[in-house]
């Protein structure tokens, strides 16, 4: 957990300004400036149409009477590249932007479901229900 946060809080950062500077370096600051504002601002309109696409989704799946656990795990991820797209930099950006590709966000829910279970059955996540 510390080894995270610390990857988190610290190399990520890192990263993002080693890149920002080599790309600066190549094609110049007022360019690497524009892709980091174009990406957001595109990033943006696309949180935007996901997120209302998934809480359509979720409005229709609801009146049908199922719980919308899939399209629930949909709108974290969207919530979490949003996040990724605030941040400045081109690796959280790109993170953010493929978090909001409908197939690849499928391909991360798959692995996050996985890693889910396998944490559920090594008794990593415990899930407890009280029904009144």
């Amino acid at each position: 957990m510390l080894l995270g946060l610390f990857f988190l809080f610290t190399l990520v950062p890192l990263i993002e300004l080693y890149l920002l500077i080599r790309l600066g370096t190549s094609i110049g600051g007022v360019e690497t400036i524009a892709i980091v504002i174009g990406t957001g601002v595109a990033g943006g309109l696309l949180a935007k149409s996901q997120g209302l696409a998934v809480l359509d989704r979720m409005r229709a799946e609801l009146n049908q009477g199922r719980l919308p656990a899939e399209s629930l795990l949909d709108g974290l991820l969207i919530l979490i590249a949003g996040a990724m797209l605030i941040t400045p930099g081109l690796l959280t950006d790109g993170l953010g932007l493929l978090l909001l590709i409908p197939w690849s966000r499928q391909a991360f829910k798959s692995w996050l479901k996985r890693k889910i279970q396998e944490k559920i059955s090594e008794g990593e996540i415990h899930i407890s229900t009280r029904l009144h």
